[in-house]
This record gives structure tokens, C-alpha cells and sequence, in this order.
């Protein structure tokens, strides 16, 4: 029933609205904040100096900010059935620009670790929005490319997020990352209160509380446990790492059964029916394979490698991965554009193949390796990621009728963050482990490498997986649905 109910608004207002405006709105918002989910990893040593905490708990500044993220995350399919797509961007700019506020004028880690959190609030609203916004507005032939504009935003600001932060820390203070964000944020608020006119139908769902705390308990649990084995590698635990990951496995259990039973009232959280179209699995398996990547080794191992090993200046390591970077954003549209013509297999395989060569190109470094060739090494990475995301993005969404669309983006979004936290824990376990004297310098060369040969082998299964892709033209499906 409520099929018929949510799909005739997407026509309606396509003459009204001014998509490329709208759009613009939100992909500009979305890359302020997004690029500030990375921005602070070039300054974990300065921030373990100047706030007198280990480098294990500066690491939750960004951590806290994920698990934030994967716990919002997964209201926001209910959220976006519940409110205007008005009401949730405002919502979602005012927490972000408040909790920078509170980043800014932070004296010391409990109030920026709050800042941070109150901005991941309003980041996890953003991205299900924007990709849920760009389905309904683009006609299926034009989706590639218009996600490909996405996909700079949601690859080119993490990537360019350590360059800003590395050049703001060269000549300013830490605190200058949140004061030159805040006005940026504040400007989309209002360019948004005043553009921002989406007339969709909202359906009075119910919110389901103990959905809510299933999913806060589930993901929370499993990406606290994975943090915190980051930390534990020295140290003498109060609580062992596996009991928060399994008390979360059991909550995502309960909540999936629950989702279940909602499903068939039209009243779950967050509903599960993408799992059932097969591409969907697919993208998403791979998508998250690929974040493990760009999260774990591309933003974090990379600048640890480069500051520790190499000893460069967090200015220069910033400055190192700027083309990796720019590579990924140059790659936006044109691959956007490719794959709708000739669909995700043939831009995706080889895109999987580059990815995995340059992580095992990574585990040849050490401290005498020349920055050129980690540039390069990164660039070759970036083009890889480049050529699966776009696809990625759009074929595993492609295929979900109207109604699951804000579904679909919220379950692709959560899963991106624990990906990026898996990785971010399991690769600074690994370095940490691995490496002589951690407790003294962090994460040294040998440690380092023992990681990169880590992401090298989900490097290798994301390859493995891109055969899995169904082979087809992506004009044909788009149509059938419609």
C-alpha cells in the first residue's frame, strides 16, 4: 500500500524543483562536513601534546566521530520517510555547525570529544539525504555522472581533509581546523534555508525506540570493540575488546529480526528489503571493502607511514597525498559518465586490480623509500578507488525500486563508516603489534608494513569480488523499474 503512497511526489516535483541547484546545495554541504571526518588525522600529534592524552585516545576523535556516524546512520531511512527533506537538511547543518562551535572553544578533550560527536550528528543525516535526493530528482540515464559529482565529494574531501589540516597546523593552531569550517557550514545553512524547497510526502511512521537502541547498542558495540583493539595491543584491558564486539553481533541479530517483523507493517527502522536484490549485495560488499581501504590505509596508515618513518613534516605529509586526491576527484564524472554507458563490470574489475597492486606496492616501503614513489604508489591507489566507487554507488541503488531508495542509501552509508573503522582498528592493531617499541614512538616501519600487507590481502578479496558483478547494460534495468 504505502509503495503507491511514497513513489508519486519523485514525478511531481521534477518540473518545480531546480535539481542542479538543489543538488549543488547538498554536495557542497556534504563536502564541508565530510572533509572533516579526516582533517584532524594529521594532527593527532600535536593534538596528544598540546591536550597531554595518548595517541590511543586522540585516535577517538576520529573513531568517536565514525561510531557516531554508524549509530545516526541507520535512522536516517526512517528519518527521511518522516520528515521534509527541508526539515532533516537543517537539522543536519545546525548540529554540524554547533558541534564545530563547540570543537573550536574546546579546552580540553571532553568538550572537543563532544563536538565531535554532536558534528557526526549532523554528517550521518547528510549523505542518505544527498543520495537519496539525487534518485529521485535524475532520470536513470543521468545518474552515473550525477553520482559521480557524489563521489568526489564523499572521496575527494577525506582525501584532501589531511592536506587542509596539515597546512592550517603548519602556520595555525588545531583550533583553527573547526573556526575556518565553522563559516563554511554556517553559509551552507543558510544558502539552504533559503534554496532548499523539496516537496516530498512524509508518512507518519512511528518511530521504533528499541529499533533505536538495537542498532545504537549493535553497531556501537562492534565498532567500540574494533577501536579499542587499536588501543589494547600494549596495555592490560579493564574490559577484553571481544566482549563489547560480541554484545554487539547479538544486538545486530535482534535488531535484523526485528527489522524483519516491522518489514511486513510498513514499520521498520530500517528496512532490509535492498538485501534482496542480489547487485545490491554485491556493491555493498565491495563498497565496504574498498572503505576498509580508503579509511584505513589511504587516510590513516599513509600519514603515519609518512610522519614516523619518513619524518616528514605533517605540512609535506599532508601535502603527499594532494594528488592521490585530486586524481580520485578528476575521476568523478568522466567515470560517472562511462558507466552509463556500459554499466559497472568493466570500469570496476580494473579499478579492484589497481587497488590491490598499489596496497601491495605500500608493504615494499621503508625508511629509506623515496616520497616520490609513496606519491605515485598513492596516486595509482586513488585511480583504483577512482573507477570502482561511482559504479559502486550507483548500480547497488540503481537496482532498488523508489520506495527503498532512502533505505538502500542509509544501509550503504553505515556500512561505509564501520568499514572505515574496521580498518582504521585492525590496521593500527596490526602496525602497533607488529611494531618493537610501540608504547614508546607508535607504529614503527616494520609494524607499519606487517599492516599494508593486511590491506594488501583485502585488496586481493575485493578483486576476487569484482567478478560477481552482473554483466548488463545500466539503461535496461533503470527502465524496467519504472
Amino acid at each position: 500500500m504505502t509503495d503507491t503512497v511514497s513513489t508519486p511526489p519523485a514525478d511531481l516535483d521534477r518540473a518545480p524543483v531546480r535539481p542542479g541547484l538543489l543538488i549543488g546545495v547538498l554536495v557542497l554541504s556534504a563536502f564541508v562536513m565530510i572533509l572533516n571526518e579526516t582533517i584532524l588525522s594529521v594532527a593527532l600529534r600535536d593534538l596528544t601534546v598540546d591536550l597531554r592524552v595518548p595517541t590511543t585516545t586522540v585516535q577517538w576523535l576520529t573513531s568517536g566521530f565514525l561510531l557516531t556516524m554508524a549509530v545516526v546512520i541507520p535512522t536516517t531511512g526512517f528519518l527521511l520517510e518522516r520528515f521534509s527533506p527541508r526539515q532533516v537538511f537543517l537539522f543536519s547543518l545546525s548540529a554540524f555547525s554547533l558541534g564545530t562551535l563547540l570543537c573550536a572553544l574546546a579546552p580540553g578533550f571532553g568538550m572537543l570529544m563532544a563536538g565531535r560527536v554532536v558534528q557526526a550528528c549532523g554528517t550521518a543525516v547528510m549523505l542518505p539525504l544527498l543520495m537519496t535526493t539525487v534518485m529521485r530528482l535524475v532520470p536513470p540515464e543521468r545518474r552515473g555522472a550525477t553520482m559521480g559529482t557524489i563521489t568526489i565529494v564523499i572521496a575527494v574531501a577525506p582525501a584532501i581533509g589531511p592536506t587542509i589540516g596539515g597546512a592550517v597546523l603548519s602556520g595555525l593552531g588545531w583550533r583553527w581546523m573547526f573556526w575556518i569550517v565553522l563559516p563554511l557550514s554556517v553559509a551552507a545553512l543558510v544558502t539552504g534555508a533559503l534554496q532548499l524547497r523539496l516537496d516530498s510526502e512524509t508518512r507518519r511512521v512511528p518511530l521504533d525506540v528499541p529499533s533505536v537502541l538495537l542498532s545504537a547498542v549493535g553497531f556501537g558495540g562492534v565498532l567500540y570493540g574494533l577501536s579499542s583493539s587499536g588501543e589494547q595491543a600494549g596495555a592490560e584491558p579493564p574490559v577484553p575488546a571481544w566482549v563489547p564486539i560480541v554484545v554487539g553481533v547479538v544486538a545486530l541479530v535482534v535488531f535484523t529480526w526485528r527489522q524483519l517483523r516491522l518489514q511486513r507493517r510498513d514499520r521498520a527502522l530500517l528496512d532490509l528489503r535492498p538485501f534482496t536484490h542480489r547487485s545490491f549485495v554485491v556493491a555493498l560488499v565491495l563498497t565496504a571493502l574498498l572503505f576498509v581501504c580508503l579509511i584505513g590505509a589511504a587516510a590513516i596508515l599513509l600519514p603515519l607511514y609518512l610522519q614516523t618513518v619518513l619524518h616528514t613534516s605533517t605540512f609535506v605529509s599532508g601535502l603527499a597525498v594532494l594528488p592521490g586526491g585530486l586524481v580520485l576527484g578528476l575521476l568523478g564524472r568522466p567515470v560517472g559518465a562511462l558507466f552509463d554507458k556500459v554499466g559497472a563490470r568493466p570500469l570496476v574489475i580494473p579499478g579492484a586490480a589497481a587497488m590491490a597492486v598499489s596496497l601491495w606496492l605500500f608493504t615494499t616501503l621503508g625508511p629509506a623509500s623515496p616520497l616520490i614513489a609513496v606519491i605515485g604508489i598513492h596516486v595509482l591507489l586513488m585511480a583504483g578507488l577512482g573507477l570502482m566507487m561511482t559504479p559502486l554507488f550507483t548500480e547497488s541503488l540503481g537496482v532498488l525500486p523508489d520506495h527503498l531508495y532512502s533505505h538502500g542509501s542509509a544501509i550503504l552509508s553505515t556500512l561505509q563508516q564501520v568499514a572505515g573503522a574496521l580498518g582504521t582498528a585492525v590496521f593500527v592493531s596490526v602496525a602497533t603489534v607488529w611494531s618493537a617499541d610501540a608504547a614508546a614512538t607508535g607504529p614503527d616501519a616494520s609494524g607499519l608494513r606487517a599492516a599494508f600487507v593486511v590491506a594488501g590481502v583485502v585488496g586481493l578479496l575485493a578483486f576476487a569480488g569484482t567478478w560477481f558483478i552482473r554483466k548488463s547494460a545500466p539503461g535496461t534495468k533503470a527502465a524496467s523499474h519504472h
